[in-house]
């Protein structure tokens, strides 16, 4: 893998060729472009953005590609896809993967290349490393594997899918050294086991010969206390020089500074001391055999290890990219089809496909912000994360590990978001307004944000930016004048565009502020107007800002240019920073120079020299046709903010209605399935009973006499008959067809209507002069034929008043009270809407305390609106629960009437509350 000063191209790989054949491409690579590309990256601030980038990379040579602005920029457009695809997988990891034990090898694999030994921590790091790489792909091997769509990360798996790893490599310095003591073991080769072996045996022997001399000059009075010591690689023994006589053929190997000890080295101990010197300069040898060894191995694999190594800061980079997209919310770019590029589906390589344009803008961003200036807005980045070493908390675990799961606090209102949107078709787009208005600003977030999507980085943006893949971005921003170069600042803007032209291919991005400036106006507007022919032919995309309303009238000419205008308020004479694209906009100069605070007298004089150089009637048809669209422009968007919000309040209505209505259709089943439900437990029961009154007939026939058979008859047709009486229902008579046309319904009466498919609904109005009834259904209230309307049959319609009424009755004896309006008072002419039971008018008591019950009910009364209905659920239990709600309701001062159960509503009583 080779490292460019921009782009990271695989070694074994050429870059893709260009999918289609332009009529005029200059060599990208060529001297001129690079330095051009360079000059675009510095005045873009492109090193800034990458050193934004950099604050979330996990690796030494993370941060130092960021910080040195050398992140991978596709060299094609299916570089830049792949680049985007690493960068969306990389933000749907969510567990922190662990990048410390990645470590920046170059320094040691130069070292171990040029033949000189590693240290023991050297070739440990070098293990530490690969073991690190491997772990970090088994982990996204587990992330994929434990994923619902472990292909959306075959991006990341991909990066290193057939990289070597090296594990003999780290297996070998794994068995030859301790890292963690950082010493190397015995086993490494069988020299060195025996050397170790033959050493220690000797010091052993050694240590007790000197430990039994300095014992016996301790015991004749030669030293305060036994003392052995190594002087000179020795070891010897510690004695007075008064008692040297104690050691008759000892060798003194060192005095101490006083003079009164010599530090002597027995006779008996000269043999192994040698041996000792001798073993331990093996060792030492053997050693050093085994570290040259293990660097031979690791210069041997130096390719291959650097492969790996380029491999992890590919996925190094991909997490960054996925945390600063996050950092800022950023959305992933789409790349669209170039003005030089069919509308037509176009095959971009054996598996990839570039699909038809689904409308007609080749740039369309929403809400883009620069970088930047969003830096401000956000949190600050060192507030949050540990540079490298280890990110923010959000990121990592403070040891260099990266989550790629963050969001921003939130975005103000600054910078001002810009639109982008470019037609299909359109070479040249000509931005005219004021100074300070944001045009310069806004045609470098374009050029920044072309960048960005080619580095597979994700935009500021709303929604699905989409914009073309530039080979090339050329542009000419800011004061080219060198003295050194004895350049004018007419003569660098001239000269810096001559380069562009050179260059600039058909699928390049050019850039021009204040194009033909610095000169005269006439003879500005006429180079300008040339060069601008000449790139609508040659480039993919030019983006240039002027003052000279000449060129804004190209359009009308060519439909390959556009227009677009920075908005400004004449309110309060200050810039927008909006971006208004097919308009033209003025300089506004007088306007800006009076709200700076330039004297009145120069203003005044200013403007009588506009009015010389402009007809006064052409000046004021501009204002007021600029002044006009402004107003209408807003009472537009007013207009769509109210459609918006009038669709929203009708969409909750239907969703409501809607949701009422299949509540309804369940709860008629379920009433249908208990009506059937209890009607067979009838039927059995009275069967039941029927064949209890025939078993005591045939019993009684056996022990009775003739002259009481008639009677036994009589008496068993009798209880059957009971039984029959007791179960059947009572008779309920349709109503004919001419008392259909007699029938007047009342308000508040609840009917049958025709177009609701018999579903109940109420009537809210008197029947109208023209044969209409306005009845309500839920919330909708619908205006039908009176012969459209039927009524409920009687036996129906008072099933619920009667019970009602019965049950009153029974308490009002119980409790020796009775009241008037439950059982007297009408509700005619106050309107409790439909009785339909929701969500929000239900209160569900059951299996509740009566303690907990009453205060539930209590709250739902006193929280409900002036005359509308309560559903109070009790359920049919032990009955204390129902008992207490009903003497609640009875009682209650809101509560004007209620209902208690009936087939309609088993376990419930709905209440009406005032």
């Amino acid at each position: 893998m080779q490292l460019s000063s921009n782009v990271l191209i695989p070694a074994n790989k050429p870059p893709r060729p260009l999918f289609f054949k332009p009529r005029f491409c200059s060599n990208p690579n060529s001297p001129e472009s690079n330095s051009l590309q360079a000059e675009t990256l510095k005045t873009l601030e492109w090193g800034s953005v990458c050193k934004q980038l950099s604050a979330f990379t996990s690796t030494s040579m993370g941060s130092a590609a960021a910080l040195n602005a050398r992140l991978p920029i596709g060299r094609t457009r299916r570089d830049s896809q792949r680049l985007l695809d690493q960068t969306s997988a990389a933000r749907l990891v969510a567990e922190p993967l662990d990048f410390s034990g990645v470590h920046d090898l170059t320094e040691i694999l130069g070292v171990a290349t040029s033949g000189h030994l590693l240290t023991i921590r050297e070739l440990c790091t070098v293990r530490h490393t690969l073991a690190a790489a491997r772990e970090l792909f088994d982990a996204l091997k587990r992330v994929a594997s434990a994923s619902n769509h472990p292909q959306r990360y075959l991006p990341l798996l991909d990066i290193l899918q057939n990289c070597n790893f090296q594990v003999g490599l780290e297996r070998k310095i794994e068995f030859c050294i301790d890292c963690k003591l950082s010493i190397i073991l015995d086993r490494a080769s069988e020299d060195l086991e025996i050397i170790r072996s033959e050493r220690k045996r000797n010091i052993e022997i050694l240590d007790s010969l000197l430990k039994e001399v300095s014992s016996q000059i301790f015991q004749a009075g030669g030293i305060d206390r036994p003392l052995i010591v190594k002087r000179r690689s020795r070891m010897c023994v510690g004695i007075r020089a008064s008692h040297r006589y104690l050691l008759p053929d000892g060798v003194v190997l060192n005095v101490s500074s006083s003079g009164a000890t010599y530090f002597m080295e027995p006779k008996d101990a000269i043999d192994l001391n040698n041996l000792e010197v001798r073993l331990s300069s093996s060792e030492k040898a053997e050693e050093s055999v085994i570290l040259s060894m293990l660097a031979s191995e690791i210069a041997n694999s130096e390719s291959d290890i650097n492969h790996l190594l380029d491999k992890i800061l590919k996925v190094d980079l991909a997490f960054a990219r996925a945390a600063y997209a996050q950092w800022m919310n950023g959305v992933c770019p789409i790349f669209s089809l170039g003005n030089f590029e069919g509308r037509d589906s176009v095959e971009d390589d054996d598996d990839t496909l570039v699909t038809q344009e689904d409308d007609d803008l080749t740039v369309n961003i929403v809400g883009i912000r620069h970088p930047l200036l969003l830096e401000s807005s956000l949190e600050n980045i060192s507030d949050n994360l540990t540079l490298r070493s280890g990110n923010a908390a959000e990121f990592g675990n403070g040891n260099g590990t990266m989550a790629s799961k963050y969001t921003p606090q939130g975005i103000s209102d600054f910078p001002v978001p810009v639109d982008f949107k470019i037609g299909h078709g359109t070479r040249v787009v000509v931005i005219s307004g004021p100074n300070t208005g944001g045009k310069t600003a806004s045609m470098k977030t374009l050029g920044l944000a072309s960048l960005m999507s080619k580095a597979g980085m994700h935009l500021p943006a709303k929604k699905n930016p989409k914009l073309p893949w530039f080979d090339l971005i050329l542009a000419d921003i800011g004061d080219h004048q060198s003295l050194e170069q004895n350049l004018s600042t007419f003569s660098g803007h001239i000269s810096r565009i001559c380069k562009i032209l050179e260059v600039a291919s058909t699928q390049s991005l050019v850039l021009i502020d204040e194009i033909g400036g610095g000169t005269d106006p006439s003879e500005g507007v006429a180079l300008s107007a040339s060069i601008l022919q000449y790139l609508k032919d040659r480039v993919n995309l030019a983006v240039v800002t002027t003052h000279y309303a000449d060129l804004s009238s190209m359009k009308e000419k060519d439909t390959r240019f556009d227009n677009a205008a920075m908005e400004f308020s004449l309110e309060t004479l200050q810039p927008t920073f909006r971006i208004l694209w097919g308009c033209t906009g003025d300089s506004n100069a007088l306007s800006i120079a009076q709200s700076i605070g330039f004297d009145r007298n120069i203003i005044d004089r200013a403007q009588k020299w506009v009015e010389k150089f402009k007809p006064e009637q052409q000046q004021e048809r501009r204002g007021m046709l600029y002044q006009s669209l402004q107003e209408e422009r807003n009472q537009l968007k007013a207009q769509a903010e109210k459609a918006a919000s009038v669709h929203a309040e009708i969409m909750s209505v239907y969703n409501e209605i809607q949701g009422e209505a299949e509540d309804l259709d369940q709860r008629e089943m379920e009433l249908m399935a208990k009506e059937t439900q209890q009607v067979q437990h009838e039927l059995e029961h009275a069967k039941s009973q029927i064949e209890t009154v025939i078993q005591k007939f045939e019993k009684q026939l056996r022990i009775s006499g003739r002259d009481q058979l008639n009677y036994l008859i009589r008496e068993s047709e009798s209880a059957i008959a009971s039984i029959v009486k007791a179960h059947t229902p009572a008779d309920s008579f349709p109503i004919n067809e001419a008392d259909r046309a007699l029938y007047t319904p009342q308000i508040g009466e609840q009917v049958h209507v025709k177009g609701l498919g018999g579903k109940l609904a109420t009537v809210v109005e008197s029947p109208g002069d023209d044969g209409t009834i306005m009845v309500q259904y839920g919330k909708v209230k619908v205006r039908v034929k009176k012969s459209n309307i039927i009524a409920i049959p009687s036996s129906r319609k008072n099933a619920v008043t009667s019970s009602s009424s019965t049950h009153q009755g029974r308490q009002s004896l119980r409790n020796g009270e009775y009241r008037d309006n439950v059982d007297n008072k009408t509700n005619d002419d106050i309107s409790y809407g439909p009785v339909v039971r929701t969500s929000k008018n239900t209160v569900d008591l059951r299996g509740m305390r009566v303690e907990e019950a009453s205060i539930q009910l209590e709250m739902a009364i006193n929280a409900s609106r002036p005359y509308s209905v309560l559903f109070v659920i009790h359920g049919m239990g032990t009955g204390a629960v129902k008992e207490r709600a009903l003497q609640i309701l009875q009682n209650h001062p809101r509560v004007t009437n209620f209902e208690p159960e009936s087939p309609m509503n088993y376990g419930s009583t709905i209440a009406y509350v005032k």
